[in-house]
């Protein structure tokens, strides 16, 4: 309720210049949260087009009191939801296997080689093409399907400031029925610190 009012002094009165700015201010909530372990969470199961696709997924939270909330509950069945309609691959940039990134960039450095262009300029073009890729298969680079404004870690991101905890997506699975391969994608674990740090 303070940050609201907070918020709403600091836009002078401007809601809309307010919700932006508390958005802002869960962002860096969830940032200073990041590191902070999630052990609790939730599995939740979204089934489209008349039992045609389905997706379980696993979302992490640091108690079980917040993994009762309503607004966590809802976090994550439109997490579910939107990996139903997005087929992402991967959970985050840092999933992306070795091979599939490399496969992609040389597709993209041949295609822009392709153009005539000089090489510093088909470097740039690469790298604008593989921020693409990423968001076209890591869910949480992708624009989030009720509100294209937004990314699926800004969502949960927004969430983290108003539960007041570190959430993170830990795995997916997506089947559809008559495809021969189903997309399970698994965070993986940080590298361990070295003893000292």
């Amino acid at each position: 309720m303070m940050d609201c009012k907070q918020a709403l002094t600091e836009a002078k009165g401007n809601l809309e210049d307010a919700v932006v700015l508390l958005r802002k201010k869960g962002v860096s909530v969830a940032a200073k949260k990041a590191t902070r372990v999630t052990s609790e969470g939730s599995v939740a199961s979204y089934i489209h087009a008349g039992g045609k696709i389905g997706v379980l997924v696993e979302v992490n939270c640091e108690s079980d009191f917040v993994a009762r909330t309503e607004d966590f509950k809802e976090l994550i069945h439109d997490i579910a939801m939107h990996i139903t309609a997005s087929d992402p691959k991967f959970v985050r940039k840092e999933d992306v296997t070795p091979e599939a990134f490399e496969r992609e960039k040389e597709i993209y450095r041949a295609q822009a080689a392709a153009t005539g262009k000089p090489p510093q300029v088909v470097e740039k073009i690469v790298a604008g093409k593989m921020e693409k890729f990423y968001e076209e298969v890591c869910l949480l680079e992708q624009p989030f399907i009720k509100d294209q404004t937004i990314s699926i870690s800004q969502l949960i991101a927004a969430k983290v400031g108003k539960l007041g905890e570190n959430i993170a997506v830990r795995r997916f699975a997506r089947f559809k029925v008559g495809d021969l391969g189903e997309t399970i994608a698994v965070t993986k674990p940080a590298d361990p610190k070295p003893e000292g740090e």
